[in-house]
């Protein structure tokens, strides 16, 4: 008999095999409460009977995740763990603190396939995807471990968030449920590098919460050397996906775009940006880029980001510069489980 991993089942789910178990449906409310204070056995669960405790270990897997390594930055506090998950493989959470709350940032994935060239999470390729349960785990045991209460969620980790599509649309019901930890949809944003029928699909749920494109660049012969996915539609297909996700869900798209020595971060770029910017309305947050040491590209220099945020404020674009936090603890999205690897 196969296990079935319950920390991935919706509540609905949980009380129908609860039923089908013979026990009554109340119990399944009480695992999921369970459930989503981070037990990490069971046997945790004090206020169901012993033989219903057994029971389920007879019929459920636990996903629970093991901290490999932790990393804490001396000059912001933002900590970055690495939990190694059932199978041997690593992967990466981010706490970061600010004036709003406390922000994690978890993994979709082990690994990437999506080949960004400044990325250090796509190098090796992908490996699998991440279970609902997997994802969550990262939220719950951050937050246990860390002890502070998580208040907004960024899927911008390891791996490409919509190709994980079905994994990833559970796992925001199950953050999301009222009897769960109930994180607010507006707390949420979810990053991708442009896969257009993804986004399409995405926006048919009506989600109320953040979509943040990974574009990089403005002009196809720039983006499809950042982001090989470009190849596939271009930039002018990706921007016209984001006008349909605004159309149907009300919600501003967020533009990512990473500075990037002498590639993306000419004046003649930004005019092309802003243009694009003002058919789309969306927001551009400006990143100058974390440096991977297997990579060869740079961050643009602080004259020629204050250069091109002004050319977009001129164009009339909502801009902002992102703050850098955890620079000095392997702090671009793959680093810390490379490392590991070379170990």
């Amino acid at each position: 008999m196969q296990l079935q991993d319950i920390r991935s089942m919706l509540p609905e789910e949980m009380k129908t095999a609860i039923e089908a178990l013979g026990e009554q449906s109340f119990r399944a409310k009480q695992i999921f409460e369970w459930l989503t204070r981070g037990v990490a056995c069971f046997d945790e669960m004090t206020n169901l009977s012993a033989p219903l405790r057994e029971t389920l270990k007879e019929h459920f897997t636990l996903t629970v995740p093991k901290l490999a390594v932790k990393q804490t930055s001396k000059t912001d506090g933002t900590i970055k763990y690495l939990w190694e998950l059932s199978d041997g493989n690593c992967v990466e959470t981010v706490l970061m603190h600010h004036h709003h709350g406390t922000t994690v940032c978890i993994s979709s994935q082990v690994g990437c396939r999506m080949g960004c060239s400044f990325c250090a999470s796509t190098i090796g390729g992908l490996v699998r995807n991440l279970e609902p349960s997997e994802m969550l785990g990262q939220v719950l045991f951050t937050a246990k471990e860390s002890g502070h209460e998580i208040s907004n969620i960024v899927l911008m980790g390891i791996g490409e968030p919509l190709d994980n599509f079905e994994h990833v649309i559970r796992f925001l019901k199950l953050v999301n449920h009222p009897d769960g930890l109930h994180i607010g949809m507006r707390h949420i944003t979810l990053s991708t590098c442009g896969l257009v029928e993804e986004i399409d699909k995405l926006g048919i749920y009506q989600l109320q919460l953040t979509l943040s494109v990974s574009l990089h660049a403005p002009d196809d012969e720039t983006r499809n050397r950042l982001v090989p996915m470009n190849r596939h539609g271009g930039v002018a297909e990706l921007l016209a996906a984001c006008k349909r996700y605004f159309d149907r869900t009300g919600r501003r798209v967020s533009f990512e775009y990473a500075m990037i020595d002498g590639a993306n971060d000419s004046p003649a770029q930004a005019k092309l940006l802003a243009e694009q910017m003002r058919s789309v309305g969306g927001h551009v947050n400006l990143i100058p880029l974390n440096p991977v040491r297997e990579r060869v590209l740079t961050p643009s220099g602080a004259d020629r980001i204050t250069r091109f945020t002004s050319i977009l404020r001129q164009g009339g674009v909502n801009v902002t510069v992102r703050r850098s936090l955890g620079g000095d603890i392997d702090a671009s999205c793959g680093q810390l489980r490379r490392k590991k690897e070379g170990e």
